[in-house]
C-alpha cells in the first residue's frame, strides 16, 4: 500500500491541528486508506476476551470520535480499532484553539473536552457496519453539564454493548471537570457495578474495561486495581493524557492546559503499567498506551504487563507507515527472545505473575 504521508505531510504541518486532523480522517472515510495491508506475521496473533487479534497494535480513542471510519483505520493494519470518546448527548467540547503540537517533544497538548455528535450518531454509523470483520471498540464519557454521572455511563453501556467488541469507561481525560473523581474508589465502585448492571440489561456481553490515568498516587492505584478484581471487569487502559509538565520539555506552547500525550509520557504510563500488573496479579488483560512510537516501545509495554498496546500521537508526527514498522520490529523482537506468541512475553518483566491462560479470562 503506497504512503502518501510524505507528500502530504507539508500541507497538513501548516494547518492547525485540528484542521489537519479532520483532513485526515475525512480522506479515511472517503476510502484514501488504499488495499487491505499485508497479513501480519502469525507470531502476532493472540486470542483475547474471544476475539482474534491479528496484531496487539490498536489506535486509541480520540482520533476517530464519532466512528466515520473504523473500516479505513483496520485496512491501513491495526489490529484492533477504539472510536470515541462518545458522550451520550451531543456537545461541543471546549473552545478553540484547544489542540497544540509540541514540535520539539514529539508530543502534542489537547483540551477538547470530549467533543462528541453523541451516542445516536455513533450507533447509527456501528449499526451500519455490524457484523463486518475486525475489532472495534468504543470509549464512553459523560456530558460536562450531566448531574449523574453513573446515568450516562449507564446509558452508554446499554447502547453500544449490542453493538461494540469491548467497552470502555472513561474516567481518566483531565479535560472535563471533575472526571478523574470518578477514579477514587467509592464512586468508582458505583460507576463499575452500574456499568456491569447495564451491560446484563442490554442482553449482550462484550468486555468492560476502564481507562484511567497516568498522573495516579500509589494509593489511588491500589484502589483501582482492587475494585477492578472485585467488580469483575475484564480489562484496564493504561494510560490517557497527563497534567503533569516535564521540566525537559521545550516547545513554547508547553505551558497550555490540558493533557500531554506522546512521547513524554512514555516513561510514567509505562511504570504505572507495570504497578498495575503486579497490584493484579496478572489477572487482568491490560491495554498500554502513552508515548508509543517504535517498536522497542510497544515491546516494553507488553513486557511490563500488556496484552495490547495503541498508538495515536506518533502517528501525527511518522504518518502511518509507523504501524507497519513497528508489528515489523515487533516480530522480530518476539523471536529474538524465543517467544512464540506475544502472549509469551506479556509480563515477563515481572516473572510471568499469572499463567498465560489468566489473561484470557474475558468472556467469548
Amino acid at each position: 500500500m503506497p504512503d502518501f504521508f510524505p507528500l502530504l505531510r507539508p500541507l497538513l504541518r501548516v494547518l492547525p491541528p485540528e484542521a489537519a486532523h479532520r483532513l485526515t480522517l475525512a480522506g479515511l472515510a472517503a476510502g484514501f486508506a488504499g488495499r487491505q495491508a499485508a497479513a501480519d506475521p502469525p507470531i502476532l496473533a493472540q486470542h483475547l476476551w474471544g476475539h482474534d487479534f491479528p496484531n496487539p497494535v490498536g489506535i486509541a480513542a480520540g482520533f476517530d470520535k464519532d466512528a466515520k471510519a473504523p473500516d479505513a483505520l483496520l485496512r491501513l493494519g491495526f489490529g484492533f480499532v477504539e472510536v470515541g470518546t462518545v458522550t451520550p448527548l451531543p456537545q461541543p467540547g471546549n473552545p478553540r484553539p484547544r489542540v497544540f503540537r509540541l514540535d520539539e517533544d514529539g508530543a502534542v497538548i489537547n483540551r477538547l473536552g470530549f467533543n462528541s455528535r453523541g451516542l445516536d450518531r455513533l450507533v447509527a454509523r456501528l449499526e451500519a457496519r455490524h457484523h463486518r470483520a475486525g475489532i472495534v471498540g468504543v470509549n464512553l464519557g459523560r456530558n460536562r453539564d450531566s448531574a449523574d454521572a453513573v446515568a450516562d455511563y449507564a446509558v452508554g453501556v446499554r447502547r453500544i454493548a449490542p453493538l461494540a467488541d469491548y467497552v470502555v469507561i472513561n474516567v481518566s481525560s483531565p479535560n472535563t471537570a471533575g472526571l478523574r473523581d470518578l477514579q477514587r474508589r467509592a464512586a468508582l465502585d458505583g460507576l463499575l457495578y452500574g456499568a456491569l448492571r447495564a451491560r446484563e440489561e442490554s442482553g449482550a456481553r462484550p468486555p468492560l474495561l476502564i481507562k484511567i490515568a497516568p498522573d495516579l498516587a500509589p494509593a489511588d492505584c491500589a484502589d483501582i486495581a482492587g475494585v477492578a478484581l472485585a467488580a469483575g471487569i475484564d480489562g484496564i487502559i493504561v494510560a490517557n493524557t497527563t497534567v503533569a509538565r516535564p521540566p525537559e520539555l521545550r516547545s513554547r506552547v508547553a505551558g497550555e492546559a490540558g493533557g500531554l500525550s506522546g512521547r513524554p509520557l512514555f516513561a510514567p504510563s509505562t511504570t504505572l503499567l507495570a504497578d498495575i500488573y503486579r497490584l493484579t496479579e496478572g489477572r487482568l488483560p491490560l491495554i498500554g498506551t502513552g508515548g508509543i512510537a517504535s517498536a522497542a516501545d510497544a515491546y516494553a509495554k507488553i513486557r511490563a504487563g500488556a496484552s495490547l498496546v495503541q498508538l495515536y500521537t506518533a502517528l501525527i508526527f511518522a504518518g502511518p507507515a509507523l504501524l507497519g514498522e513497528i508489528k515489523t520490529g515487533l516480530a522480530e523482537l518476539l523471536r529474538r527472545d524465543g517467544c512464540a506468541s506475544v502472549a509469551d512475553a506479556v509480563g515477563v518483566d515481572h516473572g510471568k505473575l499469572a499463567p498465560a491462560g489468566a489473561r484470557d479470562r474475558g468472556r467469548p
